[in-house]
């Protein structure tokens, strides 16, 4: 029989600032890790004036778990100390596993116009804290797209979704956490349903227009049930969707190091100031 996921909690995002100055949105926080599990923070950049984020990430460091990068307008170019460089752009998407540790920098490729973009912190299971870290960067043109019969479509950036005949699955190999990221666009009052693990965190962050639970800015978490049904509102809505397996771990996070441990944090600090955070 089929279970209905119903909304739980809503979150709203709040303006920040990170980086050099950048402005950004954020669903972050201690209050929401054990809501948001595996998921740990939301951040969305959305502005046309340069003074906005013209300064960017300049190179910092990164330990325990995932950063996954996701334009949508503008371009932003990564670099990293393993050697990986590279702009993405409209569509396009990186997935960057910090494992033991990543020093790297996410600067803007415009000083003006229109840039909108998400990034998205994924965590990583204590076993995994200090694998070696990895890259993945993938174009537009890459990540499939399903066309809906009502209107509208859903981009699958990881996991899987049935599609006419065969699933569609994404190309991200996404790990322990069996991660799905959709981007997912309706058209004004239709319906769209999916089937979901019952053992998964569910979210949906609506960034534009509205469902009929939700507005713009805000995420919904949804309860357990092996189905989500999302409706748009009036004027359509566009949203980001993830689910993933919940780690149900102890997280102890000191900015862009997230262990389980006060210890390993501390270590983490050591490493990095020691120069051996990325050895």
């Amino acid at each position: 029989m089929t279970s209905y996921r119903q909304l739980q909690q809503v979150l709203d995002a709040r303006p920040t600032s990170d980086g050099d100055g950048v402005k950004i949105r954020r669903i972050a926080g201690r209050s929401v890790n054990e809501l948001i599990d595996p998921f740990l923070l939301l951040d969305e950049i959305h502005s046309e004036d340069g003074a906005d984020y013209i300064g960017g990430f300049p190179p910092h460091p990164h330990r325990g778990f995932e950063t996954i990068t996701y334009m949508l307008d503008g371009a932003m170019r990564h670099r990293d100390h393993l050697g990986n460089e590279g702009v993405i752009s409209a569509g396009d998407v990186q997935w960057m596993t910090a494992g033991r540790g990543v020093i790297h920098s996410e600067l803007p490729e415009q000083a003006d116009g229109l840039l909108h973009g998400f990034q998205l912190w994924l965590n990583l299971p204590a076993s995994e804290k200090m694998k070696s870290a990895a890259y993945q960067e993938y174009a537009n043109a890459q990540i499939p797209v399903i066309e809906l019969p009502q209107g509208g479509r859903v981009k699958v950036i990881a996991g899987e979704v049935p599609g006419d005949g065969e699933p569609v699955s994404g190309p991200v190999n996404t790990g322990a956490t069996r991660a799905l990221y959709l981007d997912l666009e309706l058209a004004a009052g239709s319906r769209w349903e999916l089937p979901v693990r019952e053992d998964q965190t569910v979210l949906l962050l609506v960034f534009q227009g509205a469902t009929t639970e939700l507005s713009e800015g805000q995420m919904g978490i949804y309860a357990d049930g092996d189905r989500l049904a999302v409706t748009a509102g009036a004027d359509g809505a566009r949203a980001l969707l993830l689910a993933g397996s919940p780690l149900r771990e102890p997280i102890r996070q000191y900015g862009p190091f997230v262990m389980n441990t006060v210890e390993e944090i501390e270590q983490a600090l050591k490493d990095y100031s020691e120069g051996r955070l990325v050895a």
